[in-house]
């Protein structure tokens, strides 16, 4: 039979047990996880993933709202998230804050992503597609459902970007468990989201990829830009493996699907569309 003092001390325990399993979020990892290794000893990363948030609309917390095309109604608003953005807020220099709001604004114009142009870095991670992750020893390569992206990450022979481009120019290192990936070489066009969010030429990522259980990914970057915001900053998400049977990347080239719009004012009058 357990003394008022005993049960005062089991009490304590029963309820510092309850608390540290209700603190356990559902899927996530309690201990450090080591992915399964590739051929050459590397942690395997390879498979079809893909992220679950509203970044691709505003990549800041933001609430639910009307959608550019009233026309769509519920179907074409923009859902609500907490963000992906370390710290709240993404520090603009004063005069890029107000070129944020001018693209905003004439989000339907301007937006990249609406003419197909291919979407930059970090923006193809979390646009609403999945993107597949293809190891080998030398070469990494991301390839993108959205207008058939391809990002090669060079493991070895690291050199400068030779030029510029929408999906900039990467070299990569393993750190223990962890993909570290440097991006330089932008062409200054791309949005990092529908709500104007930018940068400029000078756009430096350097992303962070490592495995946190069978099925889930962590990943961040820190973005440098010292034409565009006072100092560098960081987005960080989880990234969850298609696992359905069938797991494939499919065609999405969408630029049939732009057409009219990039090219419609050069149709000659009384030309169906």
């Amino acid at each position: 039979m357990l003394t008022r003092g005993k049960l005062a001390v089991a009490t304590v325990i029963a309820t510092v047990v309850f608390f540290s399993a209700a603190a356990i979020v559902p899927g996530q990892t309690t201990t450090t996880y080591k992915a399964p290794r590739t051929a050459d000893g590397k942690p395997n990363l390879n498979g079809i993933w893909q992220a679950m948030n509203t970044a691709n609309w505003n990549i800041e917390a933001h609430q639910a709202a009307m959608g550019p095309i009233t026309e769509l109604g519920a179907a074409g608003s923009i859902p609500a998230g907490t963000g992906i953005v370390e710290g709240g807020e993404i520090p603009y220099k004063p005069e890029a804050l107000a070129k944020r709001r001018e693209n905003a604004a004439n989000y339907l114009k301007l937006d990249p992503e609406i003419r197909c142009y291919l979407p930059g870095v970090p923006r193809a991670m979390y646009q609403p597609f999945p993107f597949q992750i293809i190891q080998s020893p030398k070469h990494i390569m991301f390839v993108h459902e959205f207008a058939g992206a391809v990002r090669t990450v060079y493991m070895t022979d690291h050199v400068e970007a030779p030029f510029d481009s929408w999906m900039g120019w990467s070299n990569g290192k393993w750190e223990g468990e962890t993909l570290v990936i440097d991006t330089t070489g932008f062409n200054g066009k791309t949005w990092f989201d529908r709500a104007g969010n930018f940068a400029s030429k000078s756009l430096h990522v350097i992303e962070r990829i490592s495995a946190r259980s069978p099925e889930t990914l962590n990943y961040e970057a820190t973005i440098e830009d010292p034409e565009t915001f006072t100092k560098p900053w960081k987005i960080s998400m989880p990234l969850y493996r298609r696992v359905e049977k069938n797991a494939q990347i499919t065609e999405f080239r969408c630029v049939e699907f732009s057409e009219d719009v990039i090219y419609g004012h050069l149709a000659k009058p009384g030309i169906k569309k």
